[in-house]
């Protein structure tokens, strides 16, 4: 038993088997003697509804991954490029395909036996929202082990889908009159930078909001790791408590047993004085009829 076949068995059970299942393999762990596994497993959480419901997408369905994956690549290229085109065409199909997948996740799960409710639903569409976003995220949920929904960087998907800036009117052919075209040319190039302007904010209020969510991650995973030192320290006592009992329970065994021996050999004894004290008054019954009957002989032998 290890924990990576430890991890991967327990991300395929229904969530209301998890934790009954995860407890198993912890002890049958400390009952192998091995403390440290034993600890490693019982840190595993328990997945919620949608995160579970994502694991089974991945895991059910894998030819579904790297597309996504892909798209989430491109779509975070055209990002950094200010790829206008590009950023409509593949939000387009960022739409498209989290819906589709979303829909796909929760037909499996029903088909498992699990209701998938509007907010479960709505924690999926975020987690593949979060994939494209987020290579580390993207990484995570196709590992299969979601314990909890990812989200994506606050304004990703509405950065995506914003209207770039057209391109800039070509020059007034020769021969056409100048004047309309110093009307129409500089609106249009400030209509231009006013959206690029408003772009660029947009991408630079989604990195701000992303860095929020990391240093908010980064603290809610400290937290969380402070529980499961918690919850370890909390296992070690309780094993504590445990050996000390059965230690207990084993003297108190050893004590019954120890004054049952006691109980025996006193009655030994008893028994042994009793018999030496008649042996000894056999003897000196014997001692006096023995004393009587020299003195008998002796007379007998006496000449008259």
């Amino acid at each position: 038993m290890d924990l990576e076949s430890v991890t991967d068995e327990l991300y395929q059970l229904l969530p209301q088997d998890f934790t009954a299942a995860r407890n198993e393999r912890a002890a049958r762990a400390r009952t192998a003697g091995d403390r440290e596994l034993a600890a490693r497993i019982k840190e595993l959480r328990r997945p919620t509804l949608s995160a579970w419901a994502s694991n089974l997408l991945v895991r059910q369905q894998p030819e579904k991954v790297q597309p996504l994956i892909s798209l989430g690549e491109g779509l975070r290229q055209a990002h950094q490029q200010l790829d206008g085109g590009q950023l409509r065409d593949l939000g387009r199909q960022q739409h498209a395909l989290v819906g589709a997948l979303a829909r796909e996740a929760r037909t499996l799960a029903e088909a498992a036996g699990q209701s998938v409710g509007e907010a479960a639903q709505h924690e999926i569409e975020d987690t593949l929202h979060a994939v494209l976003a987020d290579p580390r995220a993207a990484e995570e949920w196709a590992a299969g082990r979601l314990a909890r929904p990812l989200s994506a960087p606050v304004g990703f998907a509405g950065a995506v889908q914003t209207t770039v800036p057209p391109r800039e009117t070509p020059a007034t052919p020769p021969g056409r009159s100048a004047k309309p075209e110093k009307r129409t040319q500089p609106r249009t190039q400030t209509q231009s930078r006013a959206e690029e302007r408003e772009l660029r904010k947009q991408i630079a209020r989604a990195r701000k909001a992303a860095e929020t969510a990391e240093a908010a991650e980064e603290k809610a995973s400290a937290l969380e790791a402070e529980q499961r030192e918690a919850e370890s320290e909390r296992d070690r006592a309780d094993s504590a408590r445990d050996q000390a009992e059965e230690r207990v329970s084993e003297l108190a065994r050893e004590l019954k047993a120890a004054q049952q021996q006691q109980k025996d050999a006193r009655a030994k004894a008893r028994t042994a004085r009793d018999t030496a004290k008649a042996a000894e008054q056999t003897a000196k019954s014997a001692r006096r009829e023995a004393s009587a009957a020299r003195e008998a002989a002796e007379r007998l032998a006496a000449p008259e």
